[in-house]
């Protein structure tokens, strides 16, 4: 028997439309699956690492059913690979690509040093649609405004969908492996962990399903009631989407048939799928994003970086006094998401009505997230802050009750998630008390909060710091 390959899988547990993995089938060898319990999951946040927990065990038995074994391993990437490739006379490793800067960093290195020593080290696409490297200005630089990156990649051609493989090339013995619940991926989210499994959606197969479902029922009115929170008009694949149980290529060409079709969400809805794109382009081109304004002279805007506030900590409870920046941050307390309209509006009272630093929210959202990416955190925390490439303008300062009144007219999203006030909160409401801390001693019988600050109070505040900063 030939000896083996190992493919190396990260943020891409799917079988279909997956490059590296056709690459590997195409050696004519056996493969073997590894996922390797590195540096980048031991500092993720208590959601995205119970979510990453989920999506494994899904994806193992999607293995399983084909013959196949996904390796879990422990430990330093480079180490593990040099273990692994010992044990059982691998003579390469392939993967998908990532584009943060400690991935790039560290995937570098090692490709360096398996080729050095003779082995095959390749990497393939599939994270996004468009590679970062490959998407240049006329000048050769990265795009900093999204307008003209998506007329840059509207018309390119995004490779067709690979069908996944009905049977795997096993190795005469698997290597050992790690098991998953020694892993302890849930410890973090405490008595949370079930109430969040009770409502996430699993694995390659529910991705796909929801993609068919959102196409066939939903796209068509995708450009308007996308910003209505209480209905079910986004494509929730954001989640699937950040954990590579399905390509964002897959997804396209099911919207692009949609459009040809004529059906008239097609095109927002791709411009949204290029939009997170975008924010991979930017943290690959300029990496200090992650940690930085990308807009180098926000560096010194008077944002206040104390997390410990009493009012922050009634923005992370749910408790500012403002029911629909409340119901967002309790659906995200229950589910692990947030409708993306009623994001912007939470991300927009947190910098600015509360003028707390950005990164606070950063740092909120990747603790309780599901479909954290620290791309699309980072960049969209930015964008709607007002620092960073193509952001809003500070002064565009989200008015949290008429956007209430906008977005959720008869209040339905509201009460879906806030129990203060209601006579018979429904499940959702009630779920969030089982889901905070004890310690808060909070009950759906309490009286609803009152407003942290005042609307025209804290839009004042922020403006006038603003045009003192601009000075």
């Amino acid at each position: 028997m030939a000896a083996p390959v190992l493919l190396w899988f990260r943020r891409d547990l799917r079988l279909a439309d997956h490059p590296a993995l056709a690459a590997a089938l195409a050696t004519g060898g056996p493969v073997i699956p590894v996922f390797i319990h590195d540096a980048p999951e031991a500092v993720l946040g208590a959601a995205p690492r119970f979510r990453l927990g989920l999506a494994l065990a899904a994806f193992q038995a999607a293995l399983e059913r084909i013959g196949a074994r996904l390796i879990l391993r422990q430990g330093p990437a480079a180490q593990v690979l040099d273990r692994l490739i010992a044990e059982t006379g691998a003579r390469g490793v392939m993967w998908s690509r990532l584009y943060d800067p400690d991935s790039v960093a560290r995937d570098t290195a090692i490709k360096a040093d398996l080729t050095a020593r003779g082995l095959t080290a390749t990497s393939h696409p599939g994270h996004v649609l468009f590679e970062p490297p490959r998407v240049l200005t006329g000048q050769g630089g990265a795009y900093q405004v999204f307008g003209a990156y998506w007329k840059a990649v509207r018309g390119r051609d995004v490779a067709a969908p690979l069908p996944a493989p009905g049977r795997w090339p096993a190795p005469e013995v698997w290597p050992d492996t790690d098991h998953l619940s020694d892993w302890n991926m849930d410890a973090a989210m405490n008595r949370a962990a079930p109430v969040l499994a009770a409502r996430a959606r699993v694995g390659e197969a529910a991705a796909r399903d929801r993609l068919a479902d959102f196409v066939e029922r939903d796209l068509s009115a995708y450009a308007t009631a996308r910003d209505f929170p209480a209905q079910d008009a986004t494509s929730t694949l954001s989640e699937p989407l950040a954990w590579g149980e399905i390509a964002p290529a897959t997804i396209w060409h099911a919207a692009m048939a949609a459009m040809a079709q004529g059906n008239p969400g097609a095109e927002p809805f791709l411009r949204e799928l290029a939009w997170r794109d975008f924010a991979h382009h930017l943290m690959f081109h300029r990496p200090g994003m992650l940690t930085r304004n990308l807009r180098p002279d926000w560096e010194g805007f008077p944002w206040d970086t104390d997390a410990t506030r009493p009012k922050i900590r009634a923005f992370r409870q749910g408790r500012t006094g403002y029911a629909l920046v409340d119901a967002g941050m309790r659906e995200m307390w229950v589910t692990g998401r947030m409708h993306n309209r009623v994001r912007m509006v939470v991300a927009s009272f947190l910098s600015k009505h509360l003028m707390a630093d950005w990164r606070i929210g950063q740092g909120i959202f990747a603790d309780m997230l599901t479909d954290w990416d620290p791309a699309a955190n980072a960049m969209n925390w930015q964008w709607v802050a007002g620092s960073g490439a193509d952001a809003a303008p500070f002064f565009r300062i989200f008015n949290p009750l008429t956007q209430a009144e906008k977005f959720d007219p008869d209040g339905s999203y509201r009460r879906r998630w806030l129990a203060e006030g209601q006579g018979a909160p429904g499940a959702d409401a009630l779920a969030y008390y089982d889901v905070i801390p004890r310690h808060w001693r909070l009950t759906a019988r309490d009286t609803p909060p009152a407003p942290v600050v005042g609307h025209a109070e804290g839009r004042a505040r922020a403006l006038a710091a603003w045009e003192a900063w601009r000075r």
